[in-house]
């Protein structure tokens, strides 16, 4: 099908074949994102479609964090190299990435200015300035904002871009038991986003030593697996012990009035989400919306001949005007200038989750037609109720959708016990491959060189029966195991996969 302009409106290349540039086209032709001028390669313009996607993730987010604390905040876009500079004792590495502002106007500045690549450093300072006494701790402070890091080349909308946005949560806590806490309550706040909002199975775990945030104690993960068998680092969350709180000199007086040093905790997630939302879910056909997230839930499509068009309107009219008063985010397509077909390639380009359509002969019958966007399954429903029903078909949207996202998961989750074993098996099928490791950096090196997998995760905790699959990353080796890539006693399960 083209539009007017005579451009194909529907996706014309193959999600298994081609991804990249399948990928590329959804985000474009479902009015996600834009590319950003020719000059600034690696920024994007995110459309009204796209930054709806975003708000409702933060809505969702946000409202999560205050329930547990948190209380948003601001703080500058720009951090003087000297505070960077304070931050060096604890972290390494953040310069090849920093954007710095040299010139107000045309006045070179007394001290070089940096585009926030993260804000610790900025918020550090102020946490210490705040914090005078165990009254009061914890402090949770949170801000959505964005974030310039320049080292980014190969750009991709969503996944990795020069600038992008995000949430970053800072806290402070008397200890270290306290901060360990925050820092599994963030965590299993993002996995709980993952799975009832974008309807994806969360991978929770740790990253290994090597790979932790600079100067944490430990940084866990949830990680999503993706259709081509790439790995999504999806959000991490840092529990920090007092390295943040010695460099910047982040203290608080006890009961019995002795000077403390505070436990540090940061968290976040960034629009990488939406990025892997697209990628998980959506298909030739275009972009796929799980109901939490749609920006509309429901497009209604009357259809009419001349003598019965007043009449099919009315009907729609009245089943859109219930729906709005239940509370769900509904479109009502009543162009005269586009014909039934067209509307319906154009939503499901577009990914609202659910179709009502309505004729003449479910207007006599007091009837509508559902059309589920995932998989093109239709039934009727009744009018009378008509919310409750359309509730009851995005629930089974949403479920579609985890189903088979977890199906993926489960499917894509290997075992291996020998070098030959991960190559393979990476290099065959992708996923997730678990196998003993000895916790040293230097025997994954040669899988990293090999074939561009790394480990993602390692076991965070022993699972419960409580969870499900993928809920939580699981050991796969007992004490007798030994390192599949040395000879030295395994300390821990290693997940290696490519990654995204």
């Amino acid at each position: 099908m083209s539009t007017d302009g005579g451009q194909d409106l529907g996706v014309t290349k193959s999600k298994e074949h081609e991804t990249g540039e399948w990928y590329a086209e959804v985000v474009q032709k479902a009015e996600l994102a834009s590319y950003g001028p020719d000059r600034m390669g690696g920024f994007i313009v995110t459309r009204p479609r796209g930054y709806a996607l975003w708000e409702r993730l933060q809505s969702e987010l946000d409202g999560w964090f205050k329930q547990t604390g948190v209380d948003n905040a601001y703080f500058p876009l720009f951090v003087p190299e000297s505070f960077l500079e304070r931050e060096k004792d604890v972290v390494e590495g953040f310069n090849p990435e920093v954007a710095w502002v040299t010139h107000g106007g045309e006045e070179e500045l007394d001290e070089r200015l940096a585009v926030r690549p993260t804000s610790e450093s900025i918020i550090a300072p102020y946490i210490a300035q705040w914090v005078r006494s165990h009254r009061d701790l914890p402090m949770r402070l949170n801000q959505w904002c964005s974030v310039v890091r320049w080292e980014a080349t190969e750009t991709t909308p969503f996944f990795r871009t020069k600038e992008f946005l995000w949430q970053e949560g800072h806290t402070a806590h008397a200890t270290d038991a306290g901060a360990w806490a925050e820092t599994l309550t963030r965590l299993d706040q993002y996995a709980k986003l993952y799975e009832d909002v974008l309807a994806m199975p969360a991978l929770r775990g740790a990253k290994p030593e090597h790979d932790k945030f600079p100067g944490a104690k430990t940084t866990t993960t949830v990680e999503t697996l993706m259709p081509d068998g790439k790995s999504v680092q999806a959000a991490t969350s840092h529990h920090l012990g007092t390295s943040f709180g010695e460099a910047f000199d982040i203290t608080y007086t006890d009961e019995d009035e002795d000077e403390r040093t505070c436990h540090t905790t940061s968290w976040g997630v960034s629009w990488r989400a939406l990025g892997a939302l697209i990628m998980t879910h959506s298909d030739d056909q275009g972009l796929v919306v799980p109901p939490a997230l749609a920006p509309e839930q429901v497009v209604i499509v009357p259809i009419w001949r001349g003598e019965n068009r007043d009449a099919v309107l009315d009907y729609a009219g009245e089943i859109a005007a219930d729906l709005r008063e239940a509370g769900l985010r509904v479109e009502l397509d009543d162009r005269d200038e586009r014909n039934p077909g067209f509307k319906f390639n154009e939503w499901e380009l577009k990914g609202v989750p659910l179709r009502l359509e309505v004729g003449p002969q479910e207007v006599e019958a007091g009837t509508a037609t559902a059309v589920h966007r995932p998989d093109g399954e239709s039934h009727e429903i009744d009018v009378d109720g008509v919310a409750a029903a359309v509730r009851d078909a995005l629930d089974t949207v949403h479920e579609t959708l985890y189903d088979a996202a977890a199906e993926t998961l489960s499917e894509n989750v290997r075992e291996a016990d020998s070098r030959a074993e991960i190559l393979g098996t990476v290099g065959q099928h992708g996923g997730y491959v678990a196998t003993p490791w000895c916790g040293s950096e230097a025997c994954e090196a040669p899988i990293k060189e090999e074939i561009a997998a790394e480990i993602v995760a390692v076991p965070l905790d022993a699972p419960t029966e409580a969870d499900g699959p993928g809920e939580r990353v699981t050991a796969a080796h007992d004490e007798s195991d030994t390192c599949a890539l040395c000879d030295d006693p395994a300390e821990t399960t290693a997940y290696f996969a490519r990654t995204y």
